[in-house]
This record gives C-alpha cells, sequence and structure tokens, in this order.
C-alpha cells in the first residue's frame, strides 16, 4: 500500500535474541499488531514476516473500520531452539515498543499469548490482551472464531445462496488455538468437517481426521486455513478441490499475484485480513475504547457485513477478493 514508517531491528540486550518492531501506519491512529516468537533460519526471514504482517495489519483494520494502523513485533528464535530466555526476550520486546512512546501498541500472535502480554507489560503500557486478572481482556482467540464464523456464513451465503453452515462440507487446517474453536463451532452448526494439524496428539473425536497435505486438497465446499501462511501459491492452488476458500491464518497467500490464480480456477477466496480480524476488533473495543462486551462482539459479528461487501464489490468490478479489499482499504485511508 505504501511504505513503512519505522523499523527497528536489535540484538536484544537482555535475551541476546533479535527483536525486530514494524510499524507500517499511522495515518489511521496508532499501530497495532501481535507479537510473534517463532523460529526462522535467518533473521531476514524474520524482518520479511515483519514487514508483511505489519503491512497487512494497515489493510485489517482499514477494512475493520479500526482507528489504528498496523505493526507487528517478531522475536527471532533459532532455529531447534529450546527453551529460550522467553522472559529476557519479551522484555526486551517491551522495553522497544515503549521507546515508540505509544506510536505502536501488541497483542498475542503466533508462539505468544495473555500471560506473555503481561510480562511485556513490565517494561510498556502499549500491549493488550494481558490476562483478565491482569487488568486485560484475555485470549483473543474466542473472538478470532467467531469472526471466523461470521465470515464463513457471509461466504457461503454469496457462494452458495445460504449461511446455513449444516449444509456445507468443511476442511479445516490447524487446529491452534483458533483453529480448534472453529473447528468445534463448526461442528456445533451441524457442518461436515474433516479436520488436521501436524500435532496427532490434537486429534479430535468423532470428527473425520486427515494429514495436512491432504486436507490442503481435501474436496469440501470451503477450505478453512487456521495455521500459518503461505500455503496457497502457484504449486498447490491447482490441486485445490474446494469451492471456496476462508480461514483465520494470517498471509495465506504466498503473494498477491496468486490471488488471480484462485480467481482464475473459480475459487472464491476471502482475503484473510478481513476473516481474521475479530481478535483484534474485541481486544481493542474493550481496552482502548472501553466498550461493553456486547457491543465489542456485535463488532466482532459485523465482519460478515465487511466480508460480504468486498465479494459483492469483487464481483461486480469481475476482480478478485484480495483486490477489491485492498481498493476498499485503501479508500478508507486519510
Amino acid at each position: 500500500m505504501f511504505p513503512h514508517q519505522r523499523v527497528i531491528v536489535r540484538r536484544g540486550p537482555e535475551s541476546g535474541l533479535p527483536i525486530i518492531v514494524a510499524v507500517h501506519s499511522t495515518a489511521r491512529g496508532p499501530a497495532i499488531g501481535g507479537c510473534r516468537m517463532a523460529a526462522y533460519p535467518d533473521w531476514r526471514d524474520g524482518l520479511d514476516d515483519a514487514l508483511r504482517l505489519s503491512a497487512a495489519m494497515t489493510t485489517k483494520c482499514a477494512l475493520a473500520g479500526l482507528p489504528h494502523g498496523g505493526g507487528k513485533t517478531v522475536i527471532v528464535l533459532p532455529p531447534g531452539a529450546a527453551g529460550p530466555a522467553r522472559t529476557a526476550a519479551l522484555h526486551d520486546a517491551g522495553t522497544t515498543i515503549e521507546e515508540l512512546a505509544g506510536a505502536y501498541a501488541t497483542g498475542p500472535d503466533v508462539g505468544t499469548g495473555p500471560d506473555d502480554m503481561a510480562v511485556i507489560g513490565e517494561r510498556t503500557e502499549h500491549v493488550f490482551c494481558r490476562p483478565a486478572e491482569a487488568g486485560g481482556s484475555g485470549d483473543s482467540s474466542p473472538a478470532t472464531a467467531a469472526g471466523t464464523i461470521a465470515a464463513l456464513r457471509a461466504l457461503c451465503e454469496f457462494r452458495f445462496g445460504s449461511p446455513d453452515l449444516s449444509r456445507r462440507s468443511f476442511a479445516v487446517l490447524g487446529l491452534g488455538r483458533v483453529g480448534a474453536r472453529v473447528a468445534r463451532l463448526l461442528a456445533d452448526a451441524g457442518a461436515e468437517l474433516t479436520v488436521s494439524d501436524i500435532d496427532d496428539s490434537k486429534r479430535p473425536e468423532n470428527v473425520a481426521w486427515t494429514d495436512p497435505g491432504k486436507c490442503l486438497a481435501a474436496e469440501v465446499d470451503v477450505l478453512v486455513p487456521a495455521a500459518l501462511g503461505g500455503l496457497l501459491t502457484p504449486r498447490t492452488v491447482p490441486t485445490l478441490r474446494c469451492r471456496a476458500i476462508a480461514g483465520p491464518a494470517n498471509n495465506q497467500l504466498d503473494r498477491e499475484s496468486t490471488a488471480a490464480l484462485l480467481h482464475d480456477r473459480g475459487i472464491v477466496w476471502a482475503p484473510d485480513a478481513v476473516v481474521s480480524a475479530g481478535g483484534i476488533i474485541h481486544a481493542t473495543a474493550v481496552e482502548l475504547r472501553h466498550e461493553p462486551p456486547a457491543r465489542a462482539m456485535a463488532r466482532v459479528e459485523a465482519i460478515g457485513d465487511t466480508l460480504g461487501r468486498v465479494l459483492r464489490a469483487a464481483a461486480t468490478d469481475g476482480i478478485p477478493p484480495a483486490e477489491a479489499a485492498t481498493r476498499l482499504a485503501r479508500a478508507a485511508m486519510p
């Protein structure tokens, strides 16, 4: 959309680990975005992730109507690392965020959770989703999952003519905190369900299970990516046998041009910037704007309306939904 405003890369003085904080935009208000703690082959791979994810957060906030821009924190663990100095690394992240003087606040992401936000909060007040007993809104995954279900209903209404999930088949790829909740909600709605995860211990009872490779290519109505991003590529798109895709995983496309490959195959892809926004919508409503829980959840449910608007705009203009989402996000920027 446009260049980053500020990027900090440093070796944490307490942990010795690479700490990366990327602020993409503050045009709509202070930047927000999660803190990711993950192993990368090289620290520059972590930097690439931070840049990509922070830019996506700007789009996510604009589409959700939030008065914020996008940012991201990445703590780079060495490959194969076990038992790192977690507290020291989180303190280093908090100290770096504090230097930005409110231009950016962080929350949980891959590899971190509410307890980690409390540790970051020992060094900066610019953090959200701390445990409720620590004054935060707690785990964001229920709201992210609820927003994903709202998006799936909107997608089904657009693609199949009805929001009734019980009439459709779904393949959920990834059973982390969000993916497992999405799978349970789909099962409760009576949907036909297949699930998968790289960790066999997450295999649920009474639900069809397959390995991740087969799950990606499952013959279902809707594929629900709920693990790490980058799974939709020029190599994997030709193998897909779904009719639509919507899930909470961030950065599902390996590159923007892959959206056109999905469009050419007639597969409706719901942009993850819309689908995955529930957690950040809920947390900022409760913690930053002090809205009551019911109002915050109403904002989460409105993800369905936002996705419907994106899909209709794409259909009207004959373009991929990703392009329609980008246009709408740009129009929302000051």
